[in-house]
């Protein structure tokens, strides 16, 4: 599916939402902006747009979408942190940089206590693809490329400090193999990377390449979740290929953020607009379409399953020994 096709089919039904979700005491006195610490098309952007004309249509008030894109997501994560905390100014955040830039980056601008999680939007694993020229047609080849030529196969990511990043890193890693990691702004740039074979794989969110998969542009060779996806019954879980990938496990995951010290009346109404969005049957579908599932709860929920990631992916980067300069 290509990216404006995405975008039209998110957008196009949310004209005719239904009203019978309950009233939220606190609205927005102007403007609203949300901020992508992301390049345009990929999942991070796809959400953000999804719930600004959601929370235009519930509250009459404009809700505009601002890529700030670089630094492994830490750009736009320090403009959010910056902003005042009166609910005008959102982030549509990642695991990437309210997660795993914690441990990854050692000058980072900003600190976990900064940053208020209101809300969960969409999880689900990234995906294993290779371009189509590349004579690899399971994990068990590919490995085989990379160990006969040690540090020569490129392969690209959504940008340093992503999830993107650290489960190729990881999978190598795991395969005692070497490649050469080629950073990008977002996942529509890395996308075009491996549609035009500059290089030969990517490890990218299901939920932002099920489209090109679906269409043949890319082959998919595993999963990174535990268990096989629905989309893609005959692709196989990452650990399932190789008895050196055996424990294996990753997902991503998305979420709305805002600065601290966000009133509490703001982050409830905040979460609950969230949660209604994610209650529509539409959301569901769509969702399952882009290969992901909602993340319902209330904020100290998604606050708590937050800190439990940021410990897990610092662990992952300890042992693997990597720590990168933010910026």
């Amino acid at each position: 599916m290509a990216r404006a096709t995405r975008r039209a089919a998110l957008a196009a039904p949310l004209a005719a939402l239904p009203l019978a979700v309950r009233a939220q005491s606190w609205r927005p006195a102007g403007q609203v902006r949300i901020i992508v610490p992301a390049a345009a098309g990929g999942t991070t952007d796809i959400m953000a747009r999804l719930l600004a004309q959601f929370l235009l249509t519930r509250w009459g008030t404009p809700v505009v979408v601002e890529n700030r894109a670089g630094g492994g997501g830490t750009i736009g994560t320090l403009e959010m942190v910056r902003a005042r905390p009166d609910g005008t100014t959102l982030m549509l955040g990642n695991i990437g940089p309210q997660a795993i830039a914690y441990a990854l980056f050692r000058n980072l601008p900003y600190r976990a206590e900064q940053i208020a999680p209101i809300a969960g939007t969409i999880r689900g694993p990234n995906v294993l693809v290779v371009n189509p020229n590349v004579p690899a047609r399971t994990v068990a080849e590919l490995a085989a490329l990379l160990r006969a030529r040690p540090g020569e196969i490129p392969y690209a990511s959504t940008g340093v400090g992503q999830s993107t990043h650290l489960s190729p890193v990881l999978m190598l890693q795991l395969l005692n193999a070497q490649a050469i990691h080629v950073p990008h702004r977002g996942s529509a740039p890395a996308q075009i990377e491996i549609l035009s074979g500059n290089v030969a794989f990517l490890i990218d969110n299901l939920t932002g390449i099920i489209g090109h998969i679906q269409a043949g542009r890319v082959r998919a060779l595993a999963v990174t979740s535990a268990d096989r996806h629905p989309l893609l019954p005959d692709v196989p879980a990452m650990r399932e290929t190789m008895p050196e990938l055996a424990t294996y496990d990753v997902n991503t995951w998305f979420g709305l953020f805002g600065p601290a010290g966000l009133p509490p009346e703001i982050v409830t109404s905040l979460n609950a607009e969230v949660m209604a969005l994610l209650a529509l049957p539409d959301t569901q579908r769509r969702f399952a379409d882009l290969g992901g599932v909602g993340m319902p709860g209330n904020a100290e929920a998604f606050a708590a399953f937050v800190r439990s990631e940021t410990t897990k992916w610092a662990e992952v980067i300890r042992r693997e020994g990597l720590q990168l300069d933010a910026g």
